[in-house]
Order: C-alpha cells, then sequence, then structure tokens
C-alpha cells in the first residue's frame, strides 16, 4: 500500500515499469519477498561485506516477480506490501553503511551489531520512527550529531566500540529508556544528559570516566546505573536523591567511600565491590529499607556499624577480602540473609572452619554469641591457596574462594585441561567459558556435576547441548546465547533445578518443547531466533514462569490462551510479524497485553 500511495503521489523512485536492482547471491530473492509482506528482514550472520543496493530500494523499486507474472494473486499484491520496519544485518563484516539507509523512512528497528562499523552514516538522524538502533560490537570511534535527531528512539545500544566523546545534543533523545555505552573511551559525559527524563537503564561500565555530573539525578526515572570499572574517586551526593534507582554498580572503581543515600528508597542493589573504601558507616545504610543485595568484596573496610540491622530486606551481604576483624552479632538477625560472605578478613571471633560452612551456620552461631560475647584472640592466620608453577595461567583464588572456573575471551577452540585438572575436589559453583571459539560443550563438564549451579557458555559456536551438560543436576542458570544451536535434546528434562536459561540469538525455529517439562523454569530467554509458534497450554502448566522473552522471532500470531499464563510478570513480544496484538498494546506492557489476549479467547 505504501508503496502504491508513493506511485500515486509522483514518487521518481516508485518506477513501476524500472527493472529492480539484480539482489547479490547472499540475499535470496524469497527473503525480499518475505520481507515486503512482513516489513521485516533478517540478513545476520551472511558475511556480508556491503548492503545490496536493492535492499535499501526494496520499499522502492517494482519487485523482479511484477515483470514475469502481470496476473497476480491476492498474496502477490506487492503494490498493497508493508514498509520495511526492521532490518537486521548483525554478524556481518560492513564496514559502512550507506546514506541510501534513509530510503526506509518507516524503521522502527535498526540491528547492525557484530559487525566492522568505524562510522555511521549522517542518515540515520533522518529515520524518525526509529524505536530501536543497536549499533554496538562495531569499531565507531565518533557518533554524527544528527542522531540527536531521532526522537523517537527508546533504545540505543553503543556497547564495546572506540567512542571517546558524545555529541553535546545528547540530551535531544528525550524518549529514550536503555542507553548502553560500555567498554569505549569515555571521559566524560555531556551535561545534557540530564534530560533523559524517561531512561531506566543507563550503562557506562568500563570507561575512563573519573566523574559523574552531578546533572545525572534529574533522570528521574532511572532504575539501573552501571558505572563499574571506570576511575570514580567520588560519587556526585545528588545521586542520593534518585527516587526511582534500584539497581546501582560502582565495582571496579577509585571510591574511598560511599555517598548517602536519603531518597533512595526502592534502591535493591548496591554493588562497590573492589574499591578502596576503608570506612561503612550508619548514615550510608540507615535509609536503604528495600536493600536484597549490597557487595563491598575487595575493599578496605575495618568494621561494620551495628546499624546493618536496619536492612531487613538484605538477602546478599559480601563483605569478602576486607580487613574487618570483628562483626556484631546482631547480624545474625537479618530475617532473609541467605548468603553472607566473610572469607579474606581477619576475624578474631570466627573459626576458619566455620566460615566454611555456608551462611545458615554462620547466622545460628552469632545469634549464639548474642547472648555470649566471648572474644578468641589467639586465632590462628587463614590459609592462602597455594598455586604451582604448572597452574601459573590458573587464577587458583577465583577457584578456591569465588569457587569459580573461568576461562573466557580467550577465542580458544577447546578448554585446557589443566583447567579442570586445576579443579581437584574444589566445588565449583560458577563456570564462565564464554567468548570462544567452542563447537562444542566441554565433555568434561560433567566433573562438576556436584557443585555448579551457573554455566556461561554463551558466545560461542556450539551447534549442540551435550549429554555431559544434562547431568549437572545442581544447575539453577544456563547462559548459552549467541551460539548456533537449533534444537535442545530431551534429555535435558533432567535438569529439574534450572531457574534461568538464557539462548537469544541462536537458529531455533520452533519452541523447545523440553523447556515445557522443566517445572522449575522461570526465566526464558529466547529473542533473536526464529521462533513460529508456542503452545500457551503447556506455557500454563509452567506455574513459576515469570519471564517469557520472544522478541524479534517470526511468531505468526499470538494465541489468546497466552493470557491465562497468570504467573507471567514480564512477557515481551515486540519484533514480531504478527498483526495482533498491535505495538499499542504492547508498548502499554504485559498485564495488559495478557488482558487484550484473555478477551479474544472464544467463549
Amino acid at each position: 500500500m505504501a508503496a502504491a500511495r508513493r506511485a500515486r503521489a509522483g514518487e521518481p523512485r516508485a518506477g513501476f515499469g524500472r527493472p529492480a536492482a539484480e539482489p547479490g547471491p547472499a540475499v535470496p530473492q524469497g527473503l525480499i519477498r518475505a520481507a515486503r509482506k512482513s516489513g521485516q528482514l533478517n540478513l545476520s550472520g551472511r558475511s556480508l561485506s556491503e548492503v545490496p543496493q536493492h535492499v535499501w530500494r526494496i520499499n522502492l523499486d517494482t519487485p523482479e516477480e511484477a515483470h514475469q507474472n502481470l496476473s497476480f494473486g491476492a498474496a502477490d499484491r506487492w503494490w498493497e506490501q508493508t514498509d520495511l520496519t526492521k532490518l537486521i544485518l548483525a554478524s556481518n563484516k560492513l564496514q559502512c553503511l550507506s546514506e541510501d539507509v534513509k530510503l526506509l523512512p518507516a524503521l522502527t528497528v535498526l540491528d547492525v551489531h557484530d559487525n566492522q562499523l568505524t562510522s555511521l552514516p549522517s542518515a540515520l538522524g533522518q529515520l524518525e520512527n526509529l524505536q530501536k538502533l543497536d549499533v554496538s560490537h562495531n569499531k565507531l570511534k565518533s557518533i554524527p550529531e544528527e542522531l540527536v535527531q531521532l526522537s523517537h528512539l527508546k533504545s540505543l545500544l553503543l556497547h564495546h566500540n572506540e567512542l571517546s566523546c558524545l555529541p553535546d545534543g545528547f540530551g535531544h533523545l528525550v524518549n529514550l529508556e536503555e542507553l548502553d555505552l560500555s567498554n569505549n573511551h569515555l571521559t566524560d559525559i555531556p551535561t545534557s544528559f540530564a534530560l533523559l527524563i524517561n531512561l531506566v537503564r543507563l550503562n557506562l561500565a568500563c570507561n575512563q570516566l573519573k566523574n559523574l555530573p552531578a546533572d545525572i539525578s534529574a533522570m528521574k526515572s532511572l532504575r539501573q546505573l552501571d558505572c563499574t570499572k571506570n576511575y570514580l574517586e567520588t560519587v556526585p551526593s545528588k545521586l542520593a536523591t534518585m527516587a526511582s534507582l534500584e539497581q546501582l554498580y560502582l565495582r571496579k572503581n577509585k571510591l574511598r567511600s560511599l555517598p548517602e543515600f536519603p531518597s533512595c528508597k526502592l534502591l535493591k542493589e548496591l554493588h562497590a565491590g573492589e574499591n578502596q573504601i576503608e570506612i561503612l558507616n550508619a548514615e550510608n545504610l540507615k535509609h536503604l529499607n528495600s536493600l536484597s543485595v549490597l557487595e563491598l568484596r575487595d575493599n578496605k573496610i575495618k568494621s561494620v556499624p551495628d546499624e546493618i540491622t536496619l536492612l531487613q530486606k538484605l538477602e546478599r551481604l559480601d563483605l569478602a577480602n576486607n580487613d574487618i576483624s570483628r562483626l556484631p552479632y546482631t547480624l545474625g538477625t537479618l530475617p532473609q540473609l541467605k548468603f553472607l560472605a566473610l572469607e579474606g578478613n581477619p576475624l578474631r571471633t570466627i573459626r576458619r572452619d566455620l566460615l566454611q560452612k555456608g551462611t545458615q551456620e554462620l547466622l545460628k552461631y552469632l545469634r549464639s554469641k548474642m547472648q555470649d560475647d566471648v572474644t578468641s584472640p589467639n586465632e590462628e592466620p587463614p590459609v592462602t591457596a597455594m598455586t604451582l608453577p604448572s597452574e601459573s595461567r590458573i587464577n587458583m583464588h577465583a577457584i578456591t574462594s569465588l569457587k569459580l572456573l573461568e576461562y573466557s575471551e580467550k577465542q580458544a577452540a577447546v578448554i585446557p585441561e589443566e583447567m579442570f585438572n586445576a579443579v581437584r575436589s574444589n566445588p565449583v559453583a560458577t563456570v564462565n567459558f564464554s567468548k570462544n571459539q567452542l563447537n562444542e560443550v566441554p565433555p568434561r563438564i560433567v566433573e562438576l556435576k556436584d557443585s555448579v549451579c551457573d554455566v556461561n557458555l554463551g558466545f560461542n559456536k556450539i551447534s549442540s547441548i551435550s549429554l555431559e551438560l544434562c547431568m549437572l543436576h545442581k544447575l539453577a542458570h544456563l547462559d548459552i546465547r549467541n551460539n548456533f544451536l537449533t534444537s535442545l535434546p530431551e534429555e535435558m528434562e533432567a535438569l529439574t533445578r534450572l531457574q534461568i536459561i538464557n539462548l537469544s540469538f541462536n537458529r531455533f525455529k520452533v519452541f523447545p518443547s523440553v523447556l515445557y517439562r522443566i517445572v522449575a523454569l522461570e526465566t526464558i530467554l529466547l529473542s533473536n531466533n526464529q521462533v513460529g509458534s508456542i503452545d500457551p497450554l503447556q506455557l500454563q502448566k509452567m506455574d513459576k514462569l515469570g519471564t517469557l522473552d520472544l522478541q524479534n522471532n517470526d511468531l505468526l500470531q499470538v494465541p489468546p490462551e497466552l493470557g491465562n499464563c497468570e504467573t507471567l510478570r514480564t512477557l515481551l513480544l515486540e519484533g514480531n510479524p504478527f498483526r495482533t496484538p498491535r505495538a499499542a498494546i504492547l508498548a502499554k506492557g504485559t498485564a495488559a497485553v495478557l488482558e487484550y489476549l484473555r478477551s479474544r479467547i472464544p467463549a
């Protein structure tokens, strides 16, 4: 219809009689035909070094088949077909994007992550309908000023580039809700950031920031702020007035103290490990009524104030590797505390073997000491993990103290045998083998089956899940995003404790049926695949499922019965070719979508 409108309006490029540009061999004509109907075109992972011209002109040129077949059926009326709204060019070899991107003015989603782009075309600023732009994992050194004209943009992903500065007018992106600038070379933030009043998530991790502008506190909608791994020595006191903030990450900076948080009543997670904090005082803590995670490991904290007991919702407290010599015994009375890490402190009152017995035994001991305040000054020094010369590239501290086996970002085709040999009898809880070139799940992972609960195999080249992985009976979290998976084995049903699985950016064409039978699952992330349908009746049986992400798949319809999945708190369906629910309903959030679907169930 849009193409027809342009033709009637005399659009010179519409060209009824014009031959289409010859498609390159990398883009099958069938994909182009389907895209004209669905408004979506996925060209990811096709080794493209440039975007064929007929892709940019998809809504302008007469389709090739129009010249060959003049008797159109209902399905072939190309002049009624849809403008392209979603274009995915991820994981190719693109070094630049043409200014012809402006020929796709209806685009709402443009994804060019994981290419070799060194710049962006200024014509991007003309895509006035664009809502999501992903240019992460490229080689961008700057952003065109025109980008700030994208007034409808909600999600802008710029992480893993080479940016050293941002346009001053960045604050014009007033509808932005998600902004990821992590892993760049930024040394400061434009003061116009204060205008981003709808921003919910801001990631500034892994840059070179020495300070944050106080104006950042004007972001009244901000819930998540990540400043991990910068050079921050202080945090602006105004940050403490951000009433919507729920998660604050300040790890790996140069902070000597924490700010006070008088207004952060909703703050749930505060991560400030690996800094130089020496003092933790009552003022830092007393207003944090909602805090459930407090992570302060690897600092220089000498004591913990009694006011820590005001944090009645605290579930995780990590004080490992500080200079704490004694603890308030009242810590044992925190009602929700499930995890307490104290190793690597010169504690005088707690025996080393007690620390190894786990949180519940430790809390029980602290409670028993509230009546019987006895200290043991003759405590023996803590044991340090010896590192053998043959294990010099293995982080034995991570294995013994953090229960972490990590071999990530090495581009390795196999995990070295000595990694598994080093584990010996140490119980490893977390395995991170992400960002390598693995073609299969390392078979020796089965040796960790009695302890491992978190496995990350993301960003590899794994095409199938091995039976060894299905034997990790304590596994709670499996991240295997960005691989080549097309199916999951039925044997995964044995993973009865699995709560979170991330299968995004794989090659699934059908929803893996075994997931329906893993009843402990709380989160299924399956975005950016090619899933064509889901079974709502099976999903209803998953009574713990709270999050289901099916964004950017090939769902042609959403079954109304999905509305009966009452446990769902987050349902993400954007970027699929279905016509209903319409975008306006999706934008209202999960509750509104479920209510709409229920209203469509036949009586």
